[in-house]
């Protein structure tokens, strides 16, 4: 009977199975064979004494090399020592493919080597758990927003328009005319709000940024919540209601994987309501009492963002950012016009920005006046204009980088970890 290991109970201890998977490694002692299997859904040791597979098979399995690829049957029996850990008393063990020497040892690899070899550096345990965490924090988001009641809104890869400024925009020829990879779904999303009250994009998206540092991908993942008549207030309480809802649901479903990536438990179990927020004057004097000569208008870089969220345990929320520096889109606080609406959310621990969010502008004259600042092509967003003009109401939203999120929650250095195979500047193999 075919299993996989993560399905194994205790209703299998003295029960013969079958694993169908890979030897993640191996040592021997004797007449014995310790193998370690993996399945793709867990890791299991297979202990094939000579007695027990005989003598042909004991010596073929000296031969079997890591990686390669097996079919082992055998009975199931607890661990002696962990709870709720099951070994497996070989009875058979047959190679289906042998590989060859592994490139990927134990000892010390540099990232560039890593990288190189993805496809492959992805079956080690580390990364294992990091792909697992993902997919639950991927679920996760969808089940928080879908038990709201929010509609899921595909938003189109390929644009005529820029959501975040020009300058980094991955161009390619559509027929004759120019089309650019979506940096956001964020624009499509508002029509989508205006037909269905409260939507969420969910989607790859693209920023052609020269940036070499730690937390930039030039493709990564956005989940992109819009809500009609939802105002600032209501995007922070949404905003952290929703990173708490990811934080517990990990918390819930990876403690192995966790466990694995050596992530302290302790730094993730206080996130929760209400989070600190502080506005953007306010973020600027922690800068100045720490002595970083910071000019108020400027936009916080990675070491500013540091420092900030530093002071806190939880995500801090900075909000009514200068006019000047946020997209052309964001609605200009009406008890101070040099500043806009907006929120950026800081996880703690040095991960900084991992959510940004506004109420837009829904005064049509106001955005014209707008994108006319910002000397963008008016032809292109008539189509967004005529959201103002036809029923026009308060709305925002925020989008959240996937990556930058199950990097914090991971407490992984760097975000070339997160995504299968990441795409960073020069970076287009695998």
């Amino acid at each position: 009977m075919h299993v996989y290991i993560d399905k194994i109970t205790n209703e299998h201890v003295d029960k013969e199975i079958t694993i169908k998977g890979w030897l993640y490694n191996k040592r021997s002692s004797g007449k014995i064979h310790f193998l370690e299997l993996r399945d793709g859904t867990g890791l299991i040791q297979a202990i094939a004494g000579i007695t027990d597979v005989g003598e042909e098979i004991f010596e073929e399995i000296k031969k079997i090399t890591q990686e390669s690829s097996v079919i082992v049957t055998g009975k199931v029996s607890k661990h002696p020592k962990k709870e709720n850990f099951y070994e497996l008393v070989a009875t058979k063990v047959e190679l289906v493919s042998l590989a060859q020497e592994y490139p990927i040892s134990k000892k010390e690899h540099g990232p560039d080597f890593l990288l190189d070899n993805r496809h492959l550096w992805l079956r080690s345990k580390r990364q294992m758990a990091i792909m697992r965490i993902r997919h639950t924090i991927v679920k996760a988001c969808r089940d928080f927003f879908d038990n709201r009641g929010y509609t899921l809104f595909d938003s189109p890869i390929l644009t005529g328009n820029a959501c975040e400024g020009t300058t980094t925009l991955f161009e390619t020829d559509y027929f004759g005319q120019p089309a650019y990879l979506s940096q956001s779904g964020q624009l499509y999303g508002e029509a989508g709000a205006f037909a269905l009250g409260k939507i969420y994009v969910f989607g790859p998206t693209f920023r052609a940024e020269k940036s070499k540092t730690r937390r930039h991908l030039t493709e990564f993942w956005m989940i992109e919540p819009e809500v009609a008549y939802l105002e600032l207030e209501g995007i922070m309480e949404l905003a952290e209601d929703f990173l708490s809802y990811l934080v517990e649901r990990v918390l819930d479903k990876n403690k192995v994987e966790l466990e694995i990536i050596e992530r302290d438990f302790k730094k993730l179990e206080g996130i929760a309501p209400p989070f600190p927020r502080i506005s953007y004057t306010e973020a600027v004097e922690i800068l100045r009492k720490e002595g970083i000569n910071f000019e108020w208008g400027g936009d916080f870089g990675a070491p500013d963002e540091t420092i900030i969220s530093g002071k806190f345990d939880k995500p801090v929320m900075v909000h009514r950012f200068p006019t000047e520096i946020k997209a052309f889109y964001m609605k200009r606080d009406p008890k101070n016009e040099k500043v806009v609406l907006g929120v950026d959310v800081l996880a703690p621990e040095g991960y900084g920005e991992i959510i940004g969010g506004a109420q837009r502008e829904d005064n049509l004259d106001f955005l014209l006046e707008r994108i006319e600042e910002h000397k963008l092509p008016r032809e292109i967003f008539e189509w967004y204009l005529d959201l103002r003009k036809y029923g026009s109401v308060p709305h925002g939203g925020f989008g959240m980088g996937l990556e930058r999120a199950v990097t914090w929650i991971c407490g992984l250095q760097h975000l070339r970890e997160t995504i299968p195979f990441p795409r960073m500047l020069q970076r287009l193999y695998p």
